[in-house]
């Protein structure tokens, strides 16, 4: 199916590895104008060199920026002032006890995961509406509906950006604009998979064993009963950003393997 996404521009945030990585290499097989991010730029280089010899797509750049520097973020839109397709995947999280969440970390969160894709859409949003075209996507997550008591401050965050994208959608009407967010399910991305290394290394399990019992006790109401694959959330995430997609706006679209325990 063609897409009909040649010659866009698409900016992915957080796109060096893991579902950032995925979609950047999903987007460029469609031919985009792409611009991928991350904080070092060693590895947007190595990233760059790999995507555009998995993808044939040499029309490949790459804009360092920490999410947690407004500086950062300041240059990185006067290297780019315009883009066709804002992809707002950038995020952190860390399992940590409610207690031991400081006042610091609060704030760390939200201006990496919510202000990050706000400071963004605020420099695209205008451009978009006057040249009647244009895709913004939040890659949230399902623990912004079912918040995990492991990582409260990463769950609240997650919600906070379906509602900066509900917003945005509804300054869209009368336009050829949508603004819409992904909930991915559990994803095995390097941090995921990283993470499950070191819990089956502590219990002495293996990783099959890890992800079984993470399955069972807690994400239980998952319907695939596996992690989900990046490129399984990249796909979802490059037709919204397609023209295809015109009649999907201001919407929350899960690709969480059927644990969020609702059929709406």
């Amino acid at each position: 199916m063609d897409l009909k996404l040649n010659g866009k521009v698409a900016l992915v945030t957080g796109s060096t590895a893991g579902i950032g990585y995925a979609i950047a290499k999903s987007l460029a097989n469609e031919g985009v104008e792409l611009y991928i991010n991350g904080r070092d730029k060693n590895k947007i280089d190595k990233a760059i060199e790999k995507l555009k010899a998995e993808t044939g797509n040499q029309n490949i750049k790459g804009i360092a920026a920490d999410f947690a520097d407004k500086s950062q973020v300041e240059n990185l839109i006067a290297q780019l002032p315009a883009v066709d397709i804002l992809v707002n995947n950038v995020g952190i999280f860390e399992p940590k006890e409610f207690a031991a969440i400081t006042d610091d970390d609060w704030l760390r969160f939200y201006e990496v995961n919510v202000l990050s894709g706000v400071r963004l859409s605020r420099a695209y949003f205008d451009k978009m509406i006057s040249n009647n075209w244009g895709r913004i996507i939040f890659i949230s997550s399902e623990s912004a509906y079912q918040i995990p008591a492991e990582m409260i401050h990463y769950g609240m965050t997650k919600t906070a950006q379906i509602a900066v994208a509900r917003g945005l959608a509804e300054l869209t009407k009368h336009t050829a604009v949508t603004v819409n967010t992904i909930l991915p399910g559990p994803t095995l991305s390097e941090g995921v998979g990283d993470f499950i290394t070191a819990l089956a290394n502590d219990k002495g399990l293996s990783n099959a064993d890890v992800e079984k019992e993470f399955f069972e006790n807690m994400r239980g109401t998952s319907i695939i009963k596996r992690f989900i694959q990046p490129d399984e959330i990249a796909s979802l995430v490059t037709f919204v950003a397609s023209p295809l997609s015109s009649a999907t706006n201001g919407a929350t679209l899960r690709a969480d393997g059927g644990v969020i325990k609702s059929a709406f």
